[in-house]
C-alpha cells in the first residue's frame, strides 16, 4: 500500500517558483511549507484596508513600519503576508530580511471569510509568539483582539485573550497606550 504525502516546499524553493512566474496570476503564501492562495478581496475588504491604513499612519507616524500585505518570516517553512503589521523601525526597512515574530508589534487581518484567519493563521501567529493579533471581521462588522499566545497540553497553540470591539468603540493600540483607534472610521458602512 503506498502513501500519498503533500510536498512541502522550503523558502527557497517557495522564492525561485516566484521568480520563475508560477504565481503571477494569483496571490499566495507560504503557511509551513505550504502554498495557499488568497482569496480575492472584495470591496469591504479593500475599504477597511484602505480606511485602517490611513488612520494607522496618522497615529503612529514615523514611529514604526507599516505594512501593507508584505511577507513576515515565522520558522523555517512560512511567510504569510497579513492585510497589515505594525512593525519596529529598522534603519534599513527590512532591504536585508522580511520581518520576524520578534519585530511584530500588531498584526492584523481583514476577513471576510473567517475560517483561514481563525483555524490557519491564529495557531501560526500565536505558535509564533506574536504578541497582539487582530482580526477586522467583516461578517460579525467587528474587530476581534487577540493577546497572551500560549501553548496547551495537546500542543496546540492559540491565544488566552479574546475581545470583541464593536464599530461604534474605540481600541488602544498595542505597545502604545496614549493612541486610540476610532473603529467609527475604519469599518465599511
Amino acid at each position: 500500500m503506498s502513501t500519498v504525502t503533500a510536498k512541502r516546499f522550503t523558502p527557497e524553493e517557495y522564492h525561485r517558483l516566484a521568480e520563475l512566474g508560477f504565481f503571477q496570476e494569483h496571490r499566495v503564501e507560504l503557511i509551513r511549507g505550504e502554498i495557499f492562495q488568497m482569496s480575492a478581496k472584495g470591496t469591504s475588504h479593500s475599504v477597511c484596508s484602505t480606511r485602517l491604513y490611513r488612520e494607522l499612519f496618522k497615529l503612529v507616524g514615523n514611529s514604526t513600519v507599516i505594512r501593507g500585505q508584505e511577507p513576515i518570516v515565522l520558522f523555517q517553512d512560512s511567510e504569510p503576508e497579513p492585510d497589515l503589521t505594525i512593525v519596529r523601525n529598522r534603519s534599513d526597512d527590512y532591504l536585508s530580511a522580511h520581518p520576524t515574530s520578534d519585530d511584530v508589534l500588531l498584526l492584523i487581518e481583514i476577513a471576510d471569510s473567517l475560517s483561514y484567519d481563525q483555524e490557519v493563521k491564529l495557531p501560526l501567529y500565536a505558535e509564533a509568539k506574536i504578541s497582539h493579533y487582530w482580526i477586522f471581521n467583516l461578517q460579525a462588522n467587528c474587530l476581534e483582539c487577540y493577546s497572551e499566545p500560549y501553548q496547551d497540553l495537546k500542543n496546540h497553540f492559540g491565544y488566552r485573550q479574546k475581545l470583541i470591539f464593536l464599530p461604534t468603540e474605540s481600541v488602544k493600540l498595542p505597545h502604545f497606550s496614549d493612541l486610540v483607534l476610532d473603529l467609527s472610521k475604519i469599518f465599511p458602512n
